[in-house]
């Protein structure tokens, strides 16, 4: 199955907000919710993908030749490729009916375990949403890092228990959630956390644990003096506040303050291989993509997640032989030009 035939099936049953465009920046979904789109004009969107191509990769082939090892170590464990799937939850509500929670989750987790990485799982106002991906992560030998919303903390204690029995190998918590409308006004109130909080939740269970939503130094401060394993540089896609800087706007400066301290990811328009080569040169230890693996389900089932997945790998190998680098360790800022 190609990429392309993936994108023409997925058109036939995705819903009526996605149009499973080819290439994902934004532009068709920008200013609605629910759906893949945002709450504002959505120009945040827009901003994450146009920056990245605003970047250029510096190709140098004077150099020792020789296979060319994708492979990131993580947490203990080894993947063929330095990119996660991203979290999504409420899959009906913003992409149709073909899968609901627990049919999409099955496929995702697994054809992404099997292809030699990891998804994140996403959550919602259902508890079935986070149920649901914690049994998939189960079936998957805890190949899978469910994650959370910042509700109450006795809500985020109950969705920790899920966690645990999932046997997931790390957890995550996308703070950035905090703007997302359906979290306004709960009782018990629900959406920013202090370090404080944080420092709780992150102590909750005995794995790895991702604070996804940071977007300044102080952000990625914060979260180290919670006891973070792992930030995620993002702004939930763009989808949460207009106005915003794109995340590789960002990315240098919050890895000149905390590699070292914490694994660095970034999200955000984030499209081919190449981009993942891009972060990997600005100091990202690794990436996440999300919405087009939406589209690889919907237009492909297992087959397209796993058309995907060698899709971006294989950019990625190409342009790290390309420039100079035969492992992830060796790709270096001087390998882009900003």
């Amino acid at each position: 199955m190609t990429y392309d035939e993936i994108l023409k099936e997925a058109r036939t049953c995705i819903g009526q907000y996605c149009k499973a465009c080819p290439v994902c920046n934004g532009k068709a979904c920008k200013n609605q919710i629910p759906g893949p789109g945002a709450k504002g004009v959505g120009d945040t969107a827009i901003r994450n993908y146009d920056k990245w191509q605003e970047i250029r990769v510096n190709m140098d082939t004077i150099c020792a030749g020789g296979n060319v090892d994708t492979s990131l170590e993580l947490f203990g464990k080894t993947f063929r490729f330095p990119f996660f799937a991203g979290p999504v939850g409420a899959v009906n509500l913003h992409y149709g009916d073909k899968y609901n929670d627990q049919s999409y989750n099955d496929v995702l987790v697994s054809a992404c375990a099997d292809a030699g990485i990891a998804a994140l799982t996403g959550d919602g106002v259902d508890a079935n949403v986070m149920k649901f991906a914690c049994e998939a992560i189960k079936k998957a030998d805890g190949m899978g890092i469910p994650t959370i919303k910042p509700w109450n903390l006795d809500t985020i204690r109950e969705k920790m228990e899920l966690v645990k029995e999932a046997g997931a190998f790390a957890a995550a918590m996308d703070v950035d959630a905090a703007g997302l409308p359906f979290l306004k006004n709960m009782t018990p109130p629900a959406g920013s956390k202090s370090v404080e909080e944080l420092h709780e939740i992150v102590t909750m269970n005995d794995v790895p644990f991702i604070v996804k939503g940071v977007m300044t130094v102080k952000g990625a401060l914060k979260a180290v003096e919670a006891g973070a394993d792992a930030i995620v540089v993002s702004n939930h896609g763009g989808r949460v506040l207009d106005q915003c800087p794109a995340t590789v706007e960002v990315l240098p400066e919050i890895v000149d303050a905390v590699k070292g301290k914490m694994k660095i990811f970034v999200d955000g328009g984030i499209r081919s291989g190449t981009d993942v080569f891009k972060a990997l040169a600005l100091g990202a230890d690794g990436v996440l993509i999300c919405r087009p693996f939406v589209t690889a389900v919907f237009g492909g089932g297992t087959e397209g997640v796993r058309t995907y997945i060698e899709k971006i790998g294989a950019e990625l190998a190409d342009t790290m032989e390309m420039c100079g680098a035969r492992s992830l360790g060796e790709i270096t800022r001087d390998m882009v030009r900003m």
